[in-house]
């Protein structure tokens, strides 16, 4: 089991997560950043715990983020 976390206060909206991974991403019509399903989170810091076969994908999400604040663990 790896986790998702994503530091949401930093995020500047560009979608590239939702596009990529819709299951697990959403867009926020409040703020319009991205918000990571059924996360958990803490002073804007969100963590999703993910299976095996989803880390090949969520790495590429994180690699394709502009401001880098979605890390795989």
């Amino acid at each position: 089991m790896h986790k998702v976390i994503q530091y949401r206060s930093k995020c500047i909206g560009c979608g590239i997560c939702y596009e990529l991974q819709p299951e697990l991403w959403r867009m926020s019509k409040k703020d319009g950043k991205a918000t990571l399903i059924k996360a958990v989170g803490k002073k804007q810091v969100f963590i999703l715990s993910i299976p095996d076969s989803e880390v090949p994908k969520s790495q590429e999400i994180a690699a394709a983020c502009p401001v880098r604040i979605i890390k795989i663990i």
